[in-house]
C-alpha cells in the first residue's frame, strides 16, 4: 500500500481559492505540505496561499498552456511535485437543453482540465517512478445528478478518466484517486439547480470534513474517496440492478418536480 507523507510534500491544488480546494490547502499545510494554490480568481488564490504559507499561481486550469506553466512552476520553484489535486470544477444545472456555452464550460473545466493536468504532470512522475493525482469528481459521477445534465455527464467523464489513468499507470508508481462527495456546503451546491439543492442540501457536509477524509485517504491508495459512505451502497445497488435503480431515480425526479413546483 502506497502512502503520501504530507510533511515536506509539494502539492498543487487547482480551484484552491474557495470550497473544497481551500479546505484541502489548509489541511495539507497543517500537515507540513507546501501548497501551490491555483484559482482563476487571483485575489482568492493569493488570500488562501497567504493563509497557509504557500504560493499562489492564478490562472485558468482549463487552459493547457497555463497548466504546463503551473506544473513547471512547482518543479522549478520548489524542486518537486508530489500531489496534483485537479480540483477546479463548475456546477452547471439544466437539462439536455442547457445552453451550448454551459455544456462547453462544463466539458472544459470538469473534464479537459483533468486531462491537461495529467498530461503536464505525468512525464516527470513516470521518469521518477512515483506521483499522486487526485481528481475531484462527484458522487454524480458514480450515480447521477437530477436537474443538472451538464454537471452529471461531465462528472461521469471525470471518473472515467481517473479510472483510465489508474488502470494504465498504477504499475509505474502513479497513484490516482477520485474524490466523489455528495452534497458539500460550498457555492457550487446552489449551481446544481433547485432540484440539486433540494436533493443534496439536507445531508450536505462541510468542506473541512471533505478535506479531512482526503488527508486520511492519502495514507493509502484506494481509488474512490467517499466522504459520504452511503454513496458506496448506492453505487453497488446501481451496478446490481440498473433498471431498478433508474426506476427509483425517476420516482425521485417526479417527487422533486412536485416539491419544486409547489
Amino acid at each position: 500500500m502506497s502512502a503520501l507523507d504530507l510533511d515536506g510534500a509539494v502539492v498543487v491544488i487547482t480551484g484552491g481559492g474557495s470550497g473544497i480546494g481551500a479546505a484541502m490547502a489548509r489541511r495539507f499545510a497543517s500537515g507540513g505540505a507546501t501548497v501551490v494554490v491555483n484559482d482563476v480568481d487571483p485575489v482568492a488564490a493569493h488570500h488562501v496561499a497567504h493563509e497557509v504559507g504557500g504560493r499562489a499561481f492564478s490562472g485558468d486550469a482549463a487552459d493547457p498552456d497555463f497548466v504546463e506553466r503551473l506544473v513547471s512552476f512547482a518543479w522549478g520553484s520548489l524542486g518537486r511535485l508530489d500531489l496534483f489535486c485537479a480540483n477546479a470544477g463548475v456546477a452547471t444545472g439544466g437539462t439536455e437543453a442547457a445552453p451550448a456555452a454551459d455544456w462547453d464550460l462544463a466539458w472544459r473545466v470538469n473534464v479537459l482540465a483533468h486531462v491537461h493536468a495529467a498530461r503536464a504532470a505525468l512525464p516527470r512522475w513516470l521518469e521518477r517512478g512515483s506521483g499522486r493525482f487526485l481528481v475531484t469528481a462527484s458522487a454524480a459521477g458514480l450515480l447521477t445528478m437530477l436537474g443538472a445534465a451538464p454537471y452529471s455527464v461531465t462528472k461521469h467523464a471525470a471518473v472515467g478518466f481517473a479510472e483510465w489513468l489508474r488502470a494504465t499507470y498504477a504499475h509505474r508508481g502513479i497513484v490516482v484517486q477520485a474524490l466523489c462527495p455528495q452534497g458539500v456546503r460550498t457555492p457550487m451546491l446552489s449551481g446544481t439547480g433547485p432540484v440539486g439543492t433540494l436533493l443534496l442540501g439536507r445531508d450536505a457536509i462541510g468542506a473541512d470534513e471533505v478535506a479531512e477524509r482526503v488527508a486520511e485517504a492519502l495514507a493509502g491508495d484506494r481509488f474512490l474517496i467517499l466522504p459520504h459512505p452511503e454513496v458506496a451502497e448506492f453505487y453497488a445497488r446501481r451496478a446490481a440492478d440498473p433498471d431498478g435503480w433508474l426506476g427509483a431515480m425517476n420516482r425521485l425526479q417526479r417527487k422533486a418536480e412536485t416539491r419544486v413546483t409547489t
